[in-house]
This record gives structure tokens, C-alpha cells and sequence, in this order.
């Protein structure tokens, strides 16, 4: 099966990361995978590791002239490509891809990834969906509930994000290389610095913390400078780390993981830190409470930093604990959140709308 992922960028996000796992897992399938996109680090390590060919499409920032571009170099993409089938990650890529089909002989069937969008969104992206795409998944059921309550005509399905488990150096080697103190309390934030992700909160949090505690916030954005400014005025520790793709290493020196969002579809970095055994706090969000409900870390109020900061303490501050909601964690994604399972999953959709695409043509040829 030939398969091409449009998406808008391919940095470290989490919907960045799916395509990762799928693209190399897909290859255990026999799946000849293709990238659409702006580029990104992720898109080099599966280039240096010949396992997809990539596409450049610039990102469309909802411009007209930019999303006549985007569309003209996705209509490359599938030209050259040929792919059986298209996988686009989220509404824009959705969009564009769609109509770039229409200006092809050969019309690949669409599947539509949804990784969820602000509340103020779900309307929009719920009419978008039930006429777009061929098929339409989200990331998680509350994602999914979201888009039904929106007005979706049909239910899309729902697979769950997935990780492999990371392979981390020794916490001790990991805060040598990062020059962190070995008995310091350490926390975790991989997220892009982008409004929804709260860096103000979590900022505000961390003032609540106390001394010895070092926080890590790994990622970059358009609120760099601002996250970068108030980071230096914040009492304890903080250390900007821009965007990394060592994330194992960082994993591996963390305490605790924690993300402040105001919504979340279902966040990668979180699976990979329950994978890893960390515990995580985070904010009682959609896809985070979906996750978290069973435990391996806290849920807080969202745009509260009282309640996360006092979390956090709790959960630095007492080992024993850590290690029990460390269980926890890896418990959680073992039991529900395989890979394996994901891409069987994803591997029967894509087979469905193969299948009633060639029904369709066989009806029209007749």
C-alpha cells in the first residue's frame, strides 16, 4: 500500500510524532510511505533513515494565495507519489488535500486524522469533516464527543494515539550530559510554546514550587521571547531549552512530566512520559483526562496554578509516591495504548475506504 500523510509541518508536536510511528511501523507492513509538508525535524529522521519520501507543501496560514500554493504542491505530492491512500493530520490539511485531489486522474480516498482544535473551533470543524474527508478518526473519545455535540453527521472513529517505549540512558548519565544536579527535583514540559499550551500557568506554577526544583521547557514557538522573559522572573529554576529532539534524554533526568493546556486532544509527549514512567501532571482537559483517569500522575483544574503548583510539590517531593503512580503509568500504556493495536486500527480503516472506493468504481463502470 502506498500511503501519503499530509500535514502542515513536521516538527516535534504530537500529531508530528503519529506520523512517525506510523511511517515506521507502517514499513513493517509493507506500507511505501510518503510525507506532504513544510518540513521539520522529524521529516529528516525519517529521511536520514530512508523510510518516506517527503514533499515540500508550504504551510497555507489560511491565506488565499497561500492556500492556492499549498494546494498546487499537495497536487504534486500525489502526482508524484501515487498513493493509494491519504492520511491528513487535522481540518487544513484536510482541506487542502481534498482539493488537490479533485485536479487529479487518479483520486486517492481521503482519511482525515483529527488531533482537536480550540472549543471555539469544534462547530466549523465538525461541518468540515462530515463532508470532506472519506473517513474521519479522532484521536480520542472525548475528541470524538466533542466533534458529535458540534453537529459531525457521523461518529468518527476512534483510535488512540500510541508510543513505543522509549529507551532512556540512566538518569544519572542524562543529568550529567544536561548538567543537572543529581539529587535536584526536575520537571518536565515538552510542548510548542503556543497559547494553548498555558506556559503562563505552568510559569505561575512553578513560582509555587520552591527552591532545589528545576524545570525543564523544551520546545519552540511563537512565544519564545515572552515564555523566555517571564521564565527569568519565575522564583525557582527554569531552563529554556528550545525545540529538542532528544526528548529520551530529557525523560530520562525528569522527576515528574507536566502540561498546563487548556485543550488537548490526545498529547504524545504525555504517552511518552507515562511509557517512560513518569508520572504526569496535567490539566483535566479532554484527551489528558482520558489518559490520566486511571491513573500515572494528577489532573488539575485547567488555569490553575495554585492547584498545579501544589501537585507538582506533591508529586517531587515524595518518592515513594512517584514510584507507585511510575506503575501506574506504564501500566495505563501497556494496557491500552500499543502500537500494535493502533496500527491494526488504522490499518482496517484504511482498508475499508480502499474497499468501497473500488466498490464505487465498480458501480459507475457498470
Amino acid at each position: 500500500m502506498r500511503v501519503l500523510h499530509v500535514i502542515g509541518e513536521m516538527g516535534t508536536g504530537g500529531a508530528e510524532s503519529l506520523v512517525v510511528e506510523m511511517v515506521r511501523r507502517g514499513r513493517e507492513r509493507g506500507w511505501e510511505s510518503g510525507i506532504a509538508s513544510a518540513g521539520g525535524s522529524r521529516e529528516e529522521e525519517l529521511v536520514g533513515a530512508s523510510l518516506a519520501q517527503v514533499h515540500r507543501v508550504p504551510l497555507s496560514r489560511r491565506r488565499p494565495g497561500g492556500l492556492i500554493a499549498a494546494v498546487a504542491a499537495t497536487r504534486r505530492a500525489l502526482v508524484v507519489h501515487e498513493p493509494d491512500v491519504v492520511v491528513a493530520h487535522n481540518v487544513s490539511a484536510t482541506a487542502t488535500t481534498v482539493a488537490a485531489t479533485r485536479t487529479v486522474r487518479r483520486r486517492p480516498p481521503v482519511v482525515t486524522v483529527f488531533h482537536g482544535v480550540a472549543e471555539a473551533d469544534y462547530r466549523l470543524s465538525a461541518r468540515l469533516l462530515s463532508r470532506l474527508p472519506d473517513a474521519a478518526v479522532a484521536v480520542s473519545a472525548a475528541v470524538a464527543d466533542r466533534l458529535v455535540a458540534a453537529g459531525m453527521r457521523q461518529r468518527p472513529r476512534v483510535i488512540r494515539n500510541a508510543v513505543s517505549t522509549p529507551v532512556l540512558p540512566s538518569r544519572d548519565d542524562a543529568r550529567r550530559a544536561l548538567g543537572l544536579p543529581a539529587d535536584a527535583r526536575v520537571a518536565l514540559c515538552a510542548a510548542r510554546l503556543v497559547p494553548q499550551k498555558r506556559h503562563d500557568v505552568l510559569l505561575d506554577a512553578w513560582d509555587r514550587v520552591g527552591a532545589g526544583a528545576i524545570l525543564l521547557l523544551a520546545g519552540s514557538g511563537p512565544l519564545q521571547d515572552q515564555v523566555t522573559r517571564r521564565a527569568a522572573r519565575v522564583g525557582g529554576t527554569v531552563r529554556v531549552l528550545g525545540a529538542r529532539s532528544d526528548v529520551p534524554l530529557l525523560l530520562a533526568a525528569a522527576d515528574v512530566a507536566v502540561l498546563a493546556s487548556d485543550w488537548e486532544g490526545l498529547p504524545v509527549f504525555v504517552l511518552e512520559a507515562m511509557a517512560a514512567g513518569r508520572p504526569v501532571v496535567a490539566t483535566d482537559v479532554d484527551g489528558l483526562r482520558e489518559v490520566l483517569g486511571g491513573g500515572g500522575g494528577r489532573l488539575v483544574p485547567p488555569r490553575d496554578p495554585a492547584a498545579l503548583g501544589r501537585a507538582l510539590v506533591e508529586l517531587l517531593d515524595d518518592p515513594v509516591l512517584r514510584d507507585v503512580e511510575s506503575a501506574s503509568a506504564r501500566d495505563v500504556i501497556e494496557r491500552h495504548y500499543a502500537p500494535e493495536v493502533m496500527m491494526d486500527q488504522y490499518a482496517s480503516v484504511l482498508d475499508e475506504v480502499l474497499v468501497e472506493r473500488k466498490n464505487l468504481a465498480g458501480v459507475s463502470s457498470s
